[in-house]
């Protein structure tokens, strides 16, 4: 894209069990089974287009792993790779622990849910799971249980097409546990709820998590993932730009003190006590951004008293996962 920064790949190795990053204050020992996911320079090419170009991809067992990126990014088409709907051009994956050459290996044990679910409208959501669970040789049994989980089964016996978005989507995710699956692969299940459907399908993801899942799911909604996500991948153009905790990646953007004082005018005064201390600032609306943490806020009003200058306001501006994502993709 057009003006996008250029960003170096930031991976996590991995050697007998210890995770080491450039972020990382020192190695962390992990359990021994590690990678839910884990691909080797995957990429998908369609004529000299690649969308997905080189990916090394590693989402840890057990975790809910976010998955980001701009329109056209390669997101949905790495996740059709990892599901066996289409084959790489390049490269191999694995996905709990066997090849995508052989889907079968592991397809099993995956559950997905690709764009919205399919069911038949007039159909019960009790009857069309039962429906899927007979084309899918599951057992009828299984049905309650995936009911409960996600919070459907007073409302079975009630047609589809009566549901509200959240019930669909909930129940789209019902349809995917039903084979108890280890890996859950979602792709937007959050798109068009409103607020309290948001809050549900948060509140199932991490039910599921805790339960033993891996979950690895594609959404546009950061601020949403930035409270669901313990592990982040962010593509551009096919190519990976950062993958690891979620919390590494927001160091990327260093925190900011945003200072106001009395009178709009002494910006400038904090702003100059402020470079003089080493500091980068920008004067904004009359208040002074300065690029530090919060153990400058000290010294700084003890420095603006010195010089006159009343103090009104000084916040800790934290970098969001939003912000984070403009500035790696060059706005996009």
């Amino acid at each position: 894209m057009a003006g996008a920064a250029t960003i170096p790949t930031v991976d996590v190795a991995v050697e007998d069990g210890t995770i080491t990053s450039p972020f990382a204050a020192g190695p962390r020992r992990v359990p021994e089974q590690v990678w839910a996911i884990r691909s080797r320079n995957l990429t998908k090419a369609y004529g000299h287009r690649r969308a997905v170009d080189g990916v090394d991809l590693r989402i840890p067992a057990g975790s809910i792993a976010g998955f980001v990126g701009p329109n056209g990014a390669g997101k949905t088409t790495t996740l059709r790779l990892l599901l066996g709907l289409v084959r790489p051009t390049e490269g191999s994956a694995a996905v709990l622990g066997a090849s995508i050459d052989n889907p079968m290996g592991y397809l099993p044990r995956v559950g997905a849910l690709i764009e919205s679910p399919a069911f038949y409208p007039t159909l019960s959501g009790r009857r069309n799971l039962e429906v899927l669970a007979t084309l899918g040789g599951q057992p009828r049994a299984r049905i309650d249980a995936v009911l409960d989980i996600v919070q459907l089964r007073d409302r079975a016996g009630d047609r589809f097409a009566a549901y509200s978005l959240g019930m669909k989507q909930r129940l789209g995710v019902a349809a995917a546990l039903l084979n108890e699956p280890e890996l859950l692969i979602l792709d937007e299940p959050a798109n068009g709820l409103d607020p309290a459907g948001i809050i549900e399908m948060r509140s199932l993801l991490r039910t599921l998590r805790d339960r033993g899942l891996t979950v690895f799911v594609s959404s546009h909604l950061l601020g949403e993932l930035e409270q669901l996500a313990d592990w982040i991948v962010l593509v551009q153009n096919g190519k990976l730009l950062f993958q690891g905790p979620i919390d590494e990646l927001l160091m990327r953007r260093r925190a900011a003190l945003v200072v106001g004082a009395e009178h709009p005018g002494d910006a400038d005064v904090i702003a100059a006590i402020a470079r003089r201390d080493g500091h980068t600032v920008e004067v904004v609306d009359g208040r002074a951004r300065i690029n530090t943490d919060r153990a400058y806020a000290a010294q700084l009003n003890r420095a603006a008293m010195g010089a006159g200058v009343t103090l009104t306001e000084i916040a800790l501006e934290r970098a969001t996962l939003e912000d984070t994502f403009l500035t790696m993709t060059g706005g996009h």
